[in-house]
């Protein structure tokens, strides 16, 4: 959304449990992956979507790119969270230089902070020509949360080319991969560490993007609570590994408990947008995040939602490198990196 000029640009996506970077190029076939890396990150590095740790954050950005060998520097980022305000509002009909003028006005009617504290961004999304009305896309992001991205990304001798919102740069991913009818609804779920990313989407257009303070930390945090267990034991457990002698019958009512809130706050979400949005029935729900791999959670979903549920793959319409040196990192973490993958296609203005 933010944009501070440049071509080729690499999707770093800084979370709370790891950092993904990825670095796309168009060749033949279409658009391939020419580098992808994930470095991961200790507890308490980013807490609520905020870089706690600067110094760490930036050295690990910095090894990230060493190891994957990526020598562009400039990156496009994400941010999300209480700081982060998406607002579709419908206004009259104007041009684009009307609306220019009219936008902080309007903006400040929606936006709960000082326009004065915020980057502000708009698109317009229908614009029916002969409607009496349009719909807009208002972003918001406090100052300081973009400087705190910026800042870290600069340290780490980068070179901030985008900021944009992890919901919508999920879009981005998902719209490119599957090439979306024009009047399919899906909801896009990236379940990441800390916060969840929410949007729901119709054909391009994004319906309701919300974010919900709930992630896959909850699981580890209970998992290392009942169980006693240290952090790495109840992260490795969590994604489906053999700790010591703990039990699929110890574990599961564990994950079940932390599972139910989740789908609820789902729920939640479905909920406001139904009575949001007459008449817009969701078909299908990508899930993305490194939590998507927690056992029996795509199960639940189904179960909860009567819905097909499927892992977003990030890179379906996305060829791996020539020399096939992150074949596997795509494979075994494709859910993790759909929000890297989306930023990374911003390079191409023609997407």
């Amino acid at each position: 959304m933010f944009g501070f000029g440049a071509k080729t640009i690499v999707g770093l996506d800084v979370g709370s449990s790891s950092i993904k970077a990825v670095e796309l190029k168009k060749g033949r076939n279409g658009i391939e992956a020419v580098h992808v890396g994930l470095e991961p990150l200790g507890p308490d590095m980013v807490v609520d979507s905020m870089i706690v740790d600067s110094g760490t954050v930036s050295t690990a950005i910095s090894k990230l790119f060493a190891d994957t060998q990526i020598k562009q520097k400039a990156v496009a980022t994400a941010v999300s969270g209480h700081s982060v305000i998406v607002k579709k509002i419908s206004l009259p009909s104007m041009s684009d230089e009307e609306l220019a003028e009219t936008i902080q006005q309007e903006a400040a009617q929606h936006i709960p902070f000082d326009l004065a504290d915020v980057n502000l961004d708009y698109q317009i999304m229908s614009d029916d020509t002969g409607s009496p009305t349009m719909d807009v896309l208002l972003v918001a992001v406090k100052k300081d949360k973009i400087l705190n991205y910026t800042n870290v990304l600069s340290m780490s001798g980068r070179t901030p080319a985008i900021v944009d919102i992890d919901a919508l740069a999920l879009q981005n991913c998902y719209e490119y991969n599957y090439e979306p009818a024009p009047n399919q609804v899906v909801a896009l779920l990236n379940l990441g560490a800390s916060v969840m990313n929410i949007n729901i989407v119709k054909g391009t257009t994004p319906l309701f993007p919300r974010d919900v303070s709930i992630g896959g930390h909850q699981y580890t945090d209970s998992l290392q609570k009942e169980l006693d267990l240290s952090f790495e034991d109840a992260e490795a457990l969590k994604l489906g590994h053999k700790i010591g002698t703990v039990s699929e019958d110890v574990k599961q009512p564990i994950l079940q408990q932390v599972t139910e809130i989740i789908v609820l706050e789902i729920q939640k979400t479905f909920d406001f947008f139904r009575a949001s949005a007459s008449g817009e029935h969701i078909e299908k729900i990508y899930l993305a995040g490194g939590s998507a791999k927690v056992p029996g959670l795509i199960e639940a979903l189904r179960q909860e939602f009567s819905l097909p549920v499927e892992v977003l793959n990030p890179f379906l319409r996305i060829a791996p490198p020539s020399d096939g040196s992150a074949s596997g990192m795509m494979e075994e973490n494709a859910g993790q990196m759909a929000v890297a993958v989306g930023l990374a296609l911003r390079s191409f203005e023609t997407l």
